[in-house]
């Protein structure tokens, strides 16, 4: 199953959330692919499944992380193209403000076809977690070593690997299994 993800913020005050995503619809017809919504809830279904919390920030820490966030948001360098496979996508999207925001611990369950997509041009970069390494080659095929991710192989897409921290196998279709 795919896994379409979105980052949302709360500032301190705020009676809204702010989240941020990649909308594939609008960048195929030409359009500027992020969609920032203001929201009372953060965690809405998506057409009727309910969401998986990846990472939770609060208090100053949180605060601190917002103004990274929106940064990263503002530079995202694929906002008018989306491909389904193997990106640039919404996978694609989150992984790459993780990466530009490390303390965000952002840990993408293997089932986020894209998140491995690095661009044309780069190979090599942080693991979106900010706690290892990836190696690349346009999302199609590369492997993750990372505290957080563990081991992880991609190929065409799909990860495959040991989450050692949490003794898990990540498996494609089927996420984290302990």
């Amino acid at each position: 199953h795919g896994t379409p993800p979105w980052i949302a913020a709360k500032r301190a005050g705020s009676e809204r959330y702010t989240t941020y995503h990649i909308g594939g619809g609008r960048a195929r017809q030409g359009g500027d692919a992020l969609v920032i919504s203001e929201v009372d809830a953060p965690d809405l279904q998506w057409f009727g499944a309910y969401p998986q919390l990846l990472a939770d920030h609060r208090g100053a820490h949180a605060e601190a992380l917002i103004d990274q966030i929106e940064s990263a948001v503002t530079a995202y360098p694929w906002r008018d193209s989306y491909r389904l496979w193997p990106g640039p996508n919404s996978n694609t999207f989150v992984a790459w403000v993780a990466r530009q925001v490390p303390d965000l611990r952002l840990d993408l369950p293997p089932t986020a076809i894209g998140k491995d997509y690095l661009g044309p041009t780069t190979f090599v970069d942080h693991a979106p977690s900010g706690t290892g390494w990836q190696v690349s080659l346009l999302g199609l095929v590369g492997v993750t070593v990372a505290h957080d991710e563990g081991l992880e192989l991609n190929l065409l897409g799909l990860g495959f690997g040991i989450d050692v921290d949490d003794m898990a196998l990540r498996v494609p279709g089927f996420g984290r299994l302990p």
